[in-house]
């Protein structure tokens, strides 16, 4: 069964002084998630955020919390940001020991699990993990920096993904970041997926409200 198409602004792209400012703009235009993305400058060259600001978006937000967790050692960093109230904690494939016992772990402490795979990762990774996932989320640029170009093999890793979902009769949402905009977004919502993380697309317009809406309307034409 498909999912409804969500909106997640990736607050990455957002101005960090103002940050409960930007979360309340798309909030108020339509955002269904708020995605944040934590980088520990090791797994990913580039550093960013960590439990604490979590906690401090958690207060603030309104909309669930999407933590994607570009770190090496998820397993036994994960629970720190189920603690802070992530919504949704996902881990990498690459970057996870014991991803089962992680994601159950997740699952556990009461948030939502997500598995996730970097460009060069093969669909096949996640085999194994597949029914204990809540989300999968399929990198469309290599992880590290907002403002990337899509990718453009992405689109058939996501209808591979599609359809590895399928045989397994499970229905993960199915998650993309990187590259996400009106061009894009249609193309990625026809090979399967429904959440659609943005960040340099909606903060970096001159109307962050409009741009998410208009990411929307552009996604949408193609579930019709």
């Amino acid at each position: 069964m498909a999912h409804e198409i969500t909106i997640a602004p990736s607050i990455l792209s957002a101005d960090f002084t103002r940050l409960a400012e930007a979360i309340e703009l798309v909030e108020d235009a339509g955002a269904d998630f708020i995605h944040v993305d934590v980088m520990d400058g090791h797994f990913v060259p580039n550093l960013t955020i960590g439990p604490p600001v979590v906690k401090a978006i958690k207060r603030v937000a309104r909309m669930p919390l999407d933590v994607h967790l570009m770190v090496s050692d998820p397993d036994r960093t994960a629970q720190w940001y189920v603690d802070a109230g992530a919504d949704i904690v996902t881990i990498h494939i690459e970057a996870a020991v014991h991803a089962h016992r992680t994601l159950r772990a997740i699952r556990d402490g009461g948030a939502q699990a997500g598995i996730t795979l970097n460009p060069g990762t093969p669909a096949s990774a996640l085999s194994e993990v597949l029914p204990y996932v809540d989300q999968v989320l399929v990198m469309s640029v290599n992880p590290g920096f907002a403002a990337q170009s899509f990718i453009d093999s992405s689109v058939a890793k996501i209808a591979e993904i599609a359809r590895m979902c399928r045989e397994a009769g499970v229905n993960p949402r199915i998650e993309v970041d990187g590259g996400i905009d009106p061009l894009t977004a249609p193309r990625v919502v026809e090979a399967g997926a429904d959440m659609l993380v943005a960040g340099n697309a909606i903060f970096g317009a001159v109307d962050p409200a409009e741009a998410l809406r208009g990411l929307r309307r552009s996604a949408l034409l193609r579930m019709v």
